[in-house]
């Protein structure tokens, strides 16, 4: 498999804009944990290797088990997810489906119930982003495989 565009080195202004809000993200408030199911679950549904294989090693980084990595395809169907990250989910869902789905109120209705307006905005922006990155990816044929977590580095005690 081989990339179409390193689009990185021939438009990298856009990427300074489009990581500035990965970074808002990161210090949004929103769970970790929670930004990597939807990340994962958004890459499935558009079917980005990258991006799966890229957050999936992110998710074990931040102590994900594997079980719920590979049940979560069939979320509805394990107990393996907190009502607060299936309301996450079935919102992610929605969103990356938007021409079919258009966001009901029901929908929303159960995300409202677990998240403050605040969280929803963000939750909203982390799946727009997720599913920006899975376009780009795709689009250029960005190649699975390398990518590896950032190492944390040992703070002083």
């Amino acid at each position: 498999m081989k990339a179409r565009i390193d689009y990185q080195k021939v438009a990298h202004e856009p990427l300074h804009s489009l990581l500035a809000i990965e970074r808002y993200l990161s210090s949004s408030g929103i769970d970790p944990q929670l930004l990597h199911l939807i990340r994962m679950r958004a890459s499935q549904i558009n079917g980005c290797a990258y991006c799966l294989d890229m957050h999936s090693k992110d998710a074990r980084a931040a102590g994900e088990t594997e079980q719920r990595l590979y049940e979560l395809n069939a979320w509805r169907e394990t107990p393996f997810y907190s009502e607060r990250e299936r309301a996450a989910l079935e919102w992610t869902e929605s969103l990356t489906l938007i021409s079919q789905t258009h966001a009901p109120d029901d929908v929303f209705e159960r995300l409202s119930a677990h998240f403050s307006e605040k969280e929803i905005v963000d939750l909203t922006y982390a799946i727009a982003s997720i599913n920006n990155w899975n376009r780009i990816a795709i689009a250029f044929r960005a190649v699975p495989g390398e990518y590896q977590p950032a190492k944390k580095t040992a703070t002083a005690s």
